[in-house]
């Protein structure tokens, strides 16, 4: 019986990464080859395609880089894979499984993974992480659901999935939702039907910028103020609790939001930014009405990148109605 292709690139990442000697930090080292010689099981699932497009800390990606890598999947895709996944740091996971999740437009999988112990650790997770991915990416019910990380035996779906721990090896979950899936038993088991996707083209210009600015307690403006001139091309603030400002901050935004659009989503890590509860000034419905947008459940990060992508292929007028999909 002929056994399906999967593609699979390694960028990096601490699932990447050793020591070269006692007492120093681990840097990424580790080829994508080697990582796949780790986990012989693989041989008998798939005829697999390996290749090591960069050795990189996943905080030094850009999105440059990320089209490239897309472009490499896509390519994966036409030459007859039945799955990709791509190998990474996971201090960047969440946002680059959202990132490709706005541009993949096929129904096969694409699956993202990595580790929390290094190669050279103890009980490293890397091999187990990978081995998982790969069985997630062949499942045939694993079509149609677009981007997926799969860490720690779960599933995550791309625009729900979230780093909660910085160094604990369950360091993943999907606040509000909980994981898209699970592995029992080496078995790929889903807990929801594929939901409901939309799909972006690819930018024509990659040369903009989008600024992202917390609100914190008693913050001056001078950020905030200076955002224009610098030349940002759109804003995003992780605002107070369900989407809100300073009443200085929101002055400064109704300016702002004449010039580039402006997102305000929730810094508090879960939960929807509210719609119409918060009358005061600095409060969603003042913001709504100076010309801010609501990031609804996405979060920060993710509402960057949804913008990106969005003045990048200039179809920023449509940034309200994908958010309220959220």
């Amino acid at each position: 019986m002929d056994l399906p292709k999967l593609a699979i690139a390694a960028l990096g990442g601490t699932v990447s990464m050793q020591a070269g000697n006692v007492g120093e930090g681990v840097i990424p080292t580790v080829s994508g080859e080697t990582l796949l010689a780790s986990v012989p099981e693989l041989t008998l699932l798939a005829e697999v395609t390996i290749e090591t497009l960069g050795l990189l800390p996943s905080a030094s990606l850009d999105f440059e880089f990320l089209l490239s890598v897309l472009s490499w999947a896509n390519f994966q895709i036409k030459q007859g894979a039945s799955g990709v996944v791509i190998i990474q740091g996971t201090d960047t996971l969440e946002e680059t499984a959202t990132f490709f999740d706005y541009l993949w437009e096929h129904d096969e999988p694409l699956v993202l993974t990595g580790a929390m112990r290094s190669a050279s650790q103890a009980g490293a997770d890397g091999p187990a992480n990978l081995l998982d991915a790969c069985r997630v990416a062949l499942a045939e019910s694993s079509r149609q659901r677009g981007v997926q990380v799969v860490m720690s035996g779960q599933i995550h779906s791309a625009n729900a999935v979230r780093k909660t721990d910085s160094l604990a090896v369950q360091a993943f979950s999907s606040p509000g939702t909980g994981p898209a899936g699970l592995l029992l038993e080496d078995r790929v088991r889903y807990l929801r039907p594929p939901p409901l996707r939309s799909v972006l083209p690819l930018p024509i210009q990659t040369t903009h910028r989008i600024a992202l600015l917390e609100a914190s307690l008693s913050a001056d403006s001078l950020l905030l103020e200076s955002i224009l001139g610098l030349g940002y091309d759109g804003l995003v603030i992780a605002g107070f609790g369900a989407g809100h400002v300073s009443g200085n901050w929101a002055e400064g935004i109704e300016i702002i939001a004449r010039e580039i659009p402006v997102i305000i989503a929730t810094r508090t890590g879960s939960g929807s930014t509210a719609h119409s509860t918060y009358g005061f000034k600095g409060g969603e419905i003042d913001l709504t009405r100076r010309g801010a947008v609501m990031a609804g459940f996405l979060c920060p990060r993710k509402a960057r990148i949804l913008l990106w992508l969005l003045v990048g292929c200039q179809r920023q007028n449509e940034l309200a109605s994908l958010l309220s999909q959220d």
